[in-house]
């Protein structure tokens, strides 16, 4: 519903200047409650689904703090919201047809003099930029369950919707699970972009920094880039695209033992079977409309 109008959301208006001032009195609570969480929320955006809006985060230089403020400004959105009224949710799809919500991490390396390591003043970056590339890329569909965590996370990898469902990677490449964006060389950076925004932001960071750790560590060797549209692209490999093939790619994977404390990965995937169990036990409605007294 849109505050001022009153009149409900029935379509999609990326970029859209007056969706953000039918909801201008939301966001600038917003903004205020984050200067006081020291949250360093930036520019603003309406986004490709129905009431769907994008506020990003400016980069720090703790990785720690960076999912601190993930976390608050989380709860700092679903807090304003319901004084107004509205509800905010950070599911990874909440309407079937309209686009999901993603959560893209930024990342680039400073080594002890504060130098970008991943700049090397080209625009394909440095040799340190491809290693870190390939370890994600190594790494990605055993993480995939940090990535995606829940049953709904899923219904995001849907192909033409800009999320990401294969292991790619690729410059200025928005369909790409990992994009190498442009710009001045001395910001160069990876985007990750496969992580749904209901994911947790400890282990998504965590998930990212090991995964380019392994490929530095290893001199992992990056493939080809992809410039074209990678759901074309039969070649790649595919993740995970349901929530128990990643759990038995986590609980199977020689990699994960390499990352992560062997106590957080048998709780992860202990908590997420029991979980699984609990939602496989869900008859839901469209089951009864379809099968109840047509089988």
């Amino acid at each position: 519903m849109r505050p001022k109008s009153g009149l409900r959301l029935n379509k999609t208006s990326i970029l859209s200047i007056n969706d953000l001032l039918q909801f201008d009195e939301f966001l600038d609570e917003v903004y205020a409650q984050c200067k006081k969480l020291d949250i360093p929320a930036d520019a603003a955006l309406a986004e490709n689904g129905c009431g769907q809006f994008e506020i990003n985060l400016l980069h720090v230089d703790d990785p720690l703090k960076a999912a601190d403020d993930a976390i608050l400004f989380k709860q700092v959105v679903k807090a304003v919201a319901a004084r107004r009224k509205l509800t905010a949710t950070f599911m990874a799809k909440p309407f079937g047809l309209q686009s999901g919500n993603g959560f893209h991490v930024h990342c680039s390396l400073l080594d002890k003099d504060g130098n970008n390591v991943f700049d090397d003043g080209s625009d394909e970056g440095s040799d340190i930029l491809r290693h870190a590339v390939a370890g994600l890329l190594k790494t990605m569909s055993d993480c995939t369950l940090l990535f995606a965590p829940h049953v709904n996370s899923y219904r995001r990898f849907t192909p033409g919707t800009l999320a990401p469902n294969n292991v790619s990677w690729g410059y200025e490449n928005r369909t790409a699970a990992v994009r190498i964006p442009g710009g001045d060389s001395k910001a160069r950076r990876i985007e990750h972009r496969v992580s749904g925004a209901d994911a947790n932001p400890y282990l998504v960071c965590s998930a990212v920094l090991a995964g380019m750790l392994y490929g530095i560590e290893n001199k992992l060797e990056a493939p080809e880039p992809i410039n074209s549209i990678t759901y074309d692209e039969a070649e790649l490999k595919t993740l995970p695209l349901d929530w128990l093939s990643a759990i038995r790619k986590f609980e199977s994977s020689d990699v994960i033992d390499s990352l992560f404390p062997s106590e957080m990965i048998e709780l992860l995937i202990a908590v997420k079977k029991q979980e699984a169990k609990r939602f496989a036990q869900q008859v839901t409605n469209l089951e009864y409309l379809t099968y109840l007294q047509d089988v």
